[in-house]
C-alpha cells in the first residue's frame, strides 16, 4: 500500500514513492508476486491497482460547516474502501501472505487487526499526530514495524512501535559515479523543512554557486523565499527524473544537504554517494548514520558559516570512498535483503 494522493512515477514526488517503486520491482525480480495499491496515474510498469476515488459528496453533507478538505476525505475513502475489501477478501485464501503498508495514513494501522494477513508498516517519518494515535491505540500483537533508520526507530519506540531497522537504499547500478568538479548541487523537495534557503546562503558565503533540483509543492514558499535568492551561479534546474538527476549529481563537486528538521533517512544523501559525490550537510536526524568522515562533512544544524566552510572541505574528499559507502551501506539490494528477512519472520 502506497500513497493514495501521489502517483508512483518519475519524477517522484518524494522518497516514499521512490522507495515503493524500487522495492516492488526488486521483489518481483527475486520471484515474489507483488500487488501494488496506489494512486491513479502511477508508472504502468508497476501494474498499480488504483485506490478507489471519492464519490460525489451530497449537498447535504457539504452544508456541514465542519466538513474536512476534499483531499482528506479522498484519502480517507481510498484507504477505508481498500482495507474493508482486504479484510473481507484479502486473506491467505486470496493469495496475500502479507500486507506491506508504505503509506503515511492512520487507517492501515487502525484496521490492521481486521486483516487476515499480517501487516508490516514502514515508518518513513518522525511521529505525527494521526499515526501516533493509531500506534498508541493499536493491538501490539498485530502491529509490526520497520523504520528507515535507527534514528527514526528511536523516535517511535517510546510510543509503542518497536521497529526493525531496514535502511533505505538506491539502485547503485542506475546512480552511477560521475567525474565531479562542477558546482555543488542541492536536491529534494523544495520546502522549508528541507533547508534550500540555508543551502543557498551557505553556497553564497562559500562562493561556490549552487544548483537546486526538485519539485516545488509549496509554490508560495518557492516564490517568496527561494526565487528571490536565485541568480548568477545559483540556479534552479527543475524537477528531474532519476536519470537526469544522476547526471547532475555526478558532475557536482559536493552535494549540499541542509535539513531544518530531523531527517528520517535522507535518500538524497544515498543518491549523491552513489554518484561518487561527497556531502556537506547539517548533522540532523539520520544523516550521521549514513555519512562517515571519508565521504561527508557534517556541521551543527543551522550554522550557515560552518556549512559554507564544509563545502570546500567535502569537495576535497575521495569520490571513490563516497561510491564505496553507497555500495556497502545504501544499496537497494541490501534494503531488499532486509525486507525479505522480515517478511519471512512474519509469515512463519
Amino acid at each position: 500500500m502506497a500513497s493514495a494522493r501521489y502517483p508512483i512515477r518519475e519524477p517522484f514526488p518524494g522518497g516514499l514513492e521512490a522507495h515503493t517503486f524500487q522495492l516492488a520491482h526488486r521483489l518481483r525480480g527475486r520471484g515474489h508476486d507483488v500487488v501494488v495499491f496506489g494512486a491513479p496515474g502511477s508508472d504502468e510498469s508497476l501494474g498499480v491497482r488504483p485506490m478507489p476515488a471519492l464519490p460525489p459528496i451530497s449537498a447535504a453533507a457539504r452544508s456541514d460547516v465542519g466538513m474536512p478538505a476534499d483531499w482528506f476525505l479522498a484519502e480517507h475513502h481510498a484507504y477505508l474502501t481498500l482495507l474493508l475489501d482486504l479484510s473481507r477478501n484479502g486473506g491467505r485464501d486470496q493469495g496475500f501472505d502479507l500486507v506491506h503498508n508504505n503509506s503515511l495514513h492512520y487507517l492501515p494501522l487502525a484496521m490492521a487487526p481486521s486483516l487476515p494477513a499480517p501487516v508490516l508498516t514502514t515508518l518513513h517519518t518522525p511521529p505525527t499526530p494521526w499515526l501516533e494515535s493509531a500506534v498508541r491505540t493499536g493491538d501490539p500483537s498485530r502491529l509490526r514495524f520497520a523504520a528507515v533508520s535507527g534514528f527514526t526507530a528511536d523516535q517511535w519506540r517510546p510510543l509503542g512501535a518497536d521497529a526493525t531497522v531496514v535502511p533505505n537504499g538506491v539502485d547503485v547500478t542506475a546512480w552511477t559515479a560521475g567525474p565531479g568538479g562542477g558546482r555543488p548541487v542541492w536536491s529534494g523537495r523544495i520546502v522549508r523543512e528541507k533547508g534550500p534557503v540555508e543551502a543557498i546562503r551557505a553556497a553564497r558565503v562559500a562562493g561556490t554557486g549552487l544548483r537546486l533540483v526538485g519539485p516545488t509543492p509549496d509554490r508560495r514558499f518557492f516564490a517568496d523565499e527561494v526565487a528571490p535568492l536565485l541568480g548568477g551561479d545559483v540556479t534552479y534546474e527543475g524537477h528531474l527524473d532519476h536519470r537526469c538527476l544522476a547526471a547532475v549529481l555526478g558532475t557536482a563537486s559536493v552535494a549540499v544537504v541542509s535539513p531544518c528538521w530531523d531527517e528520517p533517512y535522507g535518500l538524497v544523501v544515498a543518491e549523491a554517494l552513489a554518484c561518487g559525490t561527497p556531502v556537506a550537510g547539517f548533522a540532523r536526524g539520520a544523516l550521521p548514520e549514513i555519512l562517515t568522515p571519508e565521504c561527508g562533512v557534517l556541521v551543527a544544524p543551522g550554522d550557515i558559516a560552518a556549512l559554507a566552510d564544509a563545502i570546500p572541505r567535502a569537495a576535497a574528499l575521495d569520490r571513490a570512498a563516497a561510491r564505496r559507502r553507497a555500495e556497502t551501506h545504501c544499496s537497494i539490494e541490501a534494503m531488499t535483503d532486509g525486507y525479505e528477512a522480515l517478511y519471512e519472520r512474519m509469515c512463519a
